[in-house]
């Protein structure tokens, strides 16, 4: 019931998000279906298990979504203020893992009426034509084998979801203190432990807070690499009137790790394909493998390549508009470029796939089209919800950079600077990748 409540109280847009879950399963589930129907009609095991293959892609589409959009979710973050009601940030998490099922039942409910309503079982009025290859009208529809097939998504993307939000200890020997939840979902910044009366005796607490703004007063006015601090916003600066600005997080200097591996593997996909090409296999299991490959070095280098698109904003005397515009980039760089890598690799295979498809074919129905639709729909509103996510976290630099003065034209010109960057960047690479994965299998 409070997960229902919560789902109901939510914002429009965190309700729109939450459409886009269920629609998104109601696709899914259908072509679940759809593979049950072909595997009904057709007493080929083979083919019936290929069609059940395919769906694989929309599920994982699906549930990225699902965990981009729990991740965005602002009314199941973890607060100081919940955990006086018993909301820590293990019943958040499972309250979002409901949501997210919730919403996915919704999905996968709306899919079997549409699947019962085409195959006659409602009305009595079945589609015909090709529409009888994956409906199997006439046929009793096992029940337990569809419900088995529409729980796929609920489950997959609640677990996933709750994989992903689960309270998280600080990592020893880091550099900076990760942020942890202490006791009652309150957060802090250090891992050692501290008795229950611990949090009655409110001056323990103040003098850490007091010791707090101490230091945080000392510490120098100059940024990163050199720069000022208020040209990116970083520590030790005050608002115009006089109130302590919040400091941002310290932009991190080291790449992330996926950019050689994404490149690796990018690289042995290409070799798969021309290996393909000239041993005449380019319709054969091989081929597929070297486009998934592909596929998966375009999403693997995706963060490596928004930080690099970061670094280069910031090269050549870069200014207030360009810095603050190349460190949120850097700072970014796995939340945004991750989703934004696997859109360019669901482009690139998208673009390949039409090249050597076959326009007099029959076997492209509507179900093709409805997956790739699905999944093509399903990356980009995951890159979008991302986008979402990063606002809301540079939420708390942004009221800062105001109340310093900066105009809110700057921090719109920035922010275009920074969609400028990555298109600029990864639109001639996913060309060029999907130039290079097409052209070998096609000739």
């Amino acid at each position: 019931m409070l997960a229902l409540r919560l789902s109901l109280g939510a914002r429009p847009a965190v309700q729109v998000r939450r459409l886009l879950v269920a629609g998104a399963s109601a696709g899914t589930g259908f072509l679940l279906l759809s593979a049950l129907g072909h595997a009904l009609s057709h007493p080929d095991p083979a083919a019936s298990v290929l069609r059940l293959a395919w769906c694989t892609a929309p599920l994982a589409a699906t549930v990225y979504l699902a965990v981009a959009v729990a991740r965005a979710d602002p009314a199941t973050r973890p607060r100081p203020g919940l955990s006086a009601v018993g909301l820590g940030p293990v019943r958040l998490m499972a309250i979002s893992a409901a949501t997210t099922a919730v919403s996915c039942l919704l999905g996968s409910a709306l899919a079997l009426l549409v699947f019962l309503q085409l195959r006659g079982d409602l009305t009595g009025m079945s589609l015909g034509g090709g529409a009888q290859e994956f409906l199997a009208a006439g046929r009793p529809l096992p029940l337990p084998a569809a419900l088995t097939l529409l729980a796929l998504v609920p489950l997959s993307a609640s677990g996933a979801v709750a994989v992903t939000l689960r309270p998280r200890e600080p990592v020893k020997g880091a550099g900076r203190a990760a942020r942890a939840y202490g006791r009652f979902g309150a957060y802090r910044r250090t891992p050692v432990r501290e008795s229950f009366g611990a949090y009655g005796r409110f001056g323990r607490q103040l003098g850490a807070a007091a010791r707090g703004r101490r230091t945080a007063a000392e510490a120098p006015a100059q940024g990163q690499d050199g720069a000022p601090a208020g040209a990116a916003g970083d520590a030790g600066a005050e608002a115009v009137d006089g109130s302590p600005a919040v400091v941002p997080p310290p932009v991190p200097t080291a790449a992330p790790s996926g950019l050689p591996w994404g490149v690796a593997v990018l690289a042995v996909g290409l070799a798969v394909e021309a290996l393909t090409s000239r041993t005449g296999s380019a319709d054969g299991p091989a081929a597929f493998l070297g486009l998934a490959l592909t596929s998966l070095g375009l999403a693997l280098a995706g963060p490596g390549l928004t930080h690099l698109c970061g670094r280069l904003l910031q090269a050549v005397r870069p200014g207030a508009l360009r810095l603050l515009a190349g460190r949120v980039l850097m700072t970014e760089a796995t939340r945004i470029g991750r989703p934004l890598g696997v859109v360019c690799a669901v482009v690139s295979a998208a673009y390949t796939m039409a090249s050597l498809h076959d326009p007099d074919d029959p076997s492209a129905g509507p179900l093709v089209v409805l997956g790739v639709l699905l999944v093509a729909g399903c990356t980009v509103a995951t890159l979008l919800t991302a986008a979402v996510e990063a606002k809301q976290a540079h939420a708390d630099t942004t009221a800062s950079l105001r109340r310093l003065g900066a105009p809110a034209g700057t921090l719109r010109r920035a922010a275009s600077l920074r969609a400028g960057a990555l298109l600029a960047l990864f639109g001639p690479l996913t060309v060029a990748v999907a130039e290079l994965s097409a052209w070998p299998l096609g000739g």
